[in-house]
């Protein structure tokens, strides 16, 4: 009676790891609507942003570094998830996890697949914000970009993470409400965190997009990088590493 081998559970392995983004990557060359959604949305919606506020601008500036950070984030976590449970549904994963090929090296992969259009997105809409509409920030635009790049690559993570809890795609965009809109109210975009209700408060200062927008607003008012920056910067960097360790234990064969 023939078994399957299990996978490898040891360290990361760079070949296997880099073949599995090569092979993400070549799926999505051939889905060019899924990569008009990933690395167009977020500078479209940035533009009717720059637009509804034609009037005002300095509203433009106060808001739009904070969305800078949360339309990349919300934009991979829509498309990693859907995307990784239609590897789920359709049996590709079940059969690369008959292969060779570790956990780690199966989530790193598409980590860094992901992660490598989250690199075009946020350069993109951080170019698109800051010399095309004139988004006037004091700190430097490399900065800016670094944390776009890490909200993309923690909505990555999240998607990847929540795909293992999703039985369709109706599902998978079902979680958005509960795991990124009560991040979005409460990250301190609408109104200050220090000023809603102290429980509110609390809840919010352990959720990542709260850190994702203190940084874009540091990078606003501060012309040289300051502590809190690099602590906004380290934590949310921090929940994108727990979040993929996270999706790598529930990765698990559906069959014996």
């Amino acid at each position: 009676m023939s078994t399957t081998r299990p996978a490898p559970t040891g360290a990361l392995n760079l070949s296997r790891t880099t073949a599995t983004a090569a092979r993400v990557l070549r799926q999505l060359r051939h889905d060019p609507r899924t990569v008009a959604l990933m690395l167009l949305v977020p500078c479209l919606m940035l533009l009717l942003l720059r637009y509804v506020f034609d009037g005002s601008p300095r509203t433009f500036d106060t808001i739009g570094a904070s969305l800078l950070g949360i339309f990349p984030l919300i934009t991979m976590f829509l498309v990693t998830s859907i995307a990784t449970l239609r590897e789920r549904t359709s049996g590709t994963l079940e059969r690369l996890l008959a292969m060779p090929l570790g956990k780690g090296d199966l989530i790193a992969g598409y980590a860094l697949a992901f992660g490598t259009l989250a690199i075009i997105q946020s350069a993109l809409a951080t170019g698109l914000a800051v010399w095309f509409l004139g988004l006037d920030v004091t700190g430097s635009p490399w900065l800016l970009l670094l944390v776009a790049l890490l909200d993309a690559l923690l909505g990555t993570a999240l998607g990847l993470f929540v795909s293992a809890f999703a039985a369709s795609e109706f599902q998978a965009v079902q979680f958005m409400p509960a795991v990124i809109f009560p991040q979005l109210l409460l990250c301190g975009l609408f109104t200050p965190r220090d000023a809603m209700h102290p429980v509110l408060e609390a809840v919010s200062d352990v959720l990542p997009m709260s850190y994702a927008v203190d940084g874009m607003n540091e990078v606003l008012k501060h012309t040289d990088m300051t502590a809190a920056f690099v602590r906004d910067v380290l934590v949310v960097a921090g929940c994108a590493l727990l979040v993929l360790g996270l999706g790598a234990a529930t990765l698990r064969r559906r069959t014996a």
